[in-house]
């Protein structure tokens, strides 16, 4: 797995190994940042993270700063490694589960203009419904959140959809805030 373009452009990522570990392929993540478009200046949420990749090409793009979450131990190592290995210095690392951190972001104000949401596919479709009423609060204006899921087992929020797309297996769903 590389970082696909931007200033850390072909780098190598380690990836944690796991049942639950899955990377989005190189493919999906520019098809991905293609739909998004520019992310310049934006601050981004990785929300269980994984690697880091998703979070790390924003970064790579010019994103003004990352903050990545998961609650894996070896998932966080990686993270960490992968951004000491670039020396990407505006980014922040947690290791919470997805929704605990989005309680304890939305209590100290923290916002972000883009999420990127990857939990693990078997857990997608539980977690739709708790997710969106907790990324709300934690939206900029304008913000967009990216889901990342299976298709067989879709995460689906209820927020309004602005695009979606079919990679093989994996299905890609942009929302939008609802006041967008």
């Amino acid at each position: 797995m590389r970082v696909v373009a931007g200033q850390y452009r072909g780098r190598r990522l380690a990836s944690p190994r796991g049942p639950d570990t899955r990377p989005t392929q190189d493919r999906v993540r520019e098809a991905l940042f293609s739909i998004l478009g520019s992310v310049a200046g934006l601050r981004v949420l990785d929300l269980y993270a994984g690697s880091g990749a998703l979070g790390i090409e924003a970064l790579s793009r010019g994103a003004a700063d990352a903050t990545f979450v998961d609650s894996d131990a070896a998932s966080v190592k990686a993270i960490r490694t992968n951004l000491e290995a670039i020396g990407a210095p505006s980014a922040r690392v947690f290791r919470a589960e997805g929704r605990s951190f989005l309680r304890g972001a939305a209590r100290h104000g923290d916002t972000w203009d883009l999420v990127l949401c990857d939990p693990p596919y078997r857990l997608a479709p539980r977690l739709g419904q708790a997710l969106g009423p907790l990324l709300v609060p934690v939206l900029g204006t304008g913000a967009r959140i990216v889901c990342e899921s299976s298709v067989k087992h879709p995460l689906r929020l209820d927020l309004p959809v602005i695009d979606e797309r079919r990679y093989g297996d994996t299905a890609l769903v942009l929302h939008a805030r609802d006041d967008a």
